[in-house]
């Protein structure tokens, strides 16, 4: 991690901001949960920083935006620090799906029934049910903090029209949940494990936020600018691995084989990314690409990756 190449990334950037933001026209915001339709779609902006806590910044890093299925990472590892590795995947499985983040598909067809992985939305269900804690409020106080301390941000909280507007609108979310209840996969009552599930997709944050969150799984959960572990290195090692594997729908072996490092994306336009050991990545764009993620942000990290050979493959 040398500092010329932070003096380089931070004299290109601005410009390849500029270049990639020229992708978002041919892509579209999510509008199947109504209060995300509202977002700017010319919007990019990114956050880098490394271990000293030197940071970079390009684009619209000031817009704020839910962590949507970003947040789905930090849920896995909490239900893996609750619970440890048996537990959590005797409900869900360890295998990319090829199929969309909302299909139900496989539910059914596929035994033993339970969800693929747990970055898709039928496995992130079932592990909000894992998240210990007396009732939804306490569930999901856990995992604001849990976010709050990643982020170094006690000010993190909900954006609650979002979180309403996604609740409202989640029909086959309910569906999804309803059949791993029926299925003995889902733990608690359907309406409590959704509202955590809600809750956690709708917290508000920043590039900054997201960056540094990022730069905690880059150093295998230890925050380098203090030292402190927040998250045992083998938590950290598996969800990375699903980053890689999942985190980009089902783009993520394109993924893999353009950008090369592991990442995790929201239909908010978010993406988190990491270059292990040396960076916390955090990016907004919302305007999407058919397979749900920001289309200009893919393209600037195609570009970052191919100019400093960060691929890990």
């Amino acid at each position: 991690m040398s500092l010329p190449e932070m003096e380089r990334i931070e004299a290109l950037l601005p410009q390849w901001v500029e270049e990639s933001r020229q992708q978002c026209s041919y892509g579209k915001v999510a509008s199947y949960i109504p209060e995300l339709s509202k977002s700017p779609i010319g919007a990019l902006g990114i956050h880098l920083i490394n271990s000293k806590g030197y940071s970079v910044s390009a684009g619209d890093t000031k817009l704020s935006f839910t962590m949507q299925s970003i947040s789905k990472v930090f849920t896995l590892i909490l239900a893996l620090m609750d619970n440890g590795e048996e537990a959590v995947f005797d409900k869900v499985g360890m295998e990319p799906t090829g199929d969309n983040f909302n299909s139900m598909l496989k539910l059914e067809l596929v035994q033993p029934g339970i969800p693929f992985n747990p970055l898709i939305n039928a496995g992130a269900i079932a592990i909000s049910s894992l998240i210990a804690g007396k009732d939804p409020k306490e569930k999901s106080g856990r995992v604001l903090e849990f976010m709050r301390l990643l982020s170094n941000n006690q000010a993190l909280d909900y954006d609650l029209d979002v979180y309403r507007s996604e609740s409202a609108t989640a029909n086959l979310n309910r569906s999804m949940a309803y059949f791993l209840k029926d299925n003995g996969v889902l733990q608690g009552e359907v309406e409590d494990v959704l509202d955590v599930y809600f809750r956690h997709c709708s917290i508000r944050i920043t590039c900054a936020e997201l960056a540094q969150m990022a730069l905690v799984l880059a150093h295998n959960g230890i925050n380098p600018l203090t030292g402190e572990e927040l998250i045992p290195r083998r938590y950290v090692q598996i969800a990375k691995t699903f980053m890689t594997t999942c985190g980009m729908y089902n783009a993520s072996g394109e993924f893999a084989i353009q950008v090369g490092l592991p990442a995790k994306s929201g239909v908010s336009g978010g993406i988190l990314t990491l270059v292990p050991g040396r960076y916390g990545i955090g990016l907004i764009g919302p305007s999407l690409n058919r397979k749900g993620n920001s289309i200009a942000g893919v393209a600037l990290l195609e570009t970052l990756s191919q100019e400093f050979d960060w691929s890990l493959f």
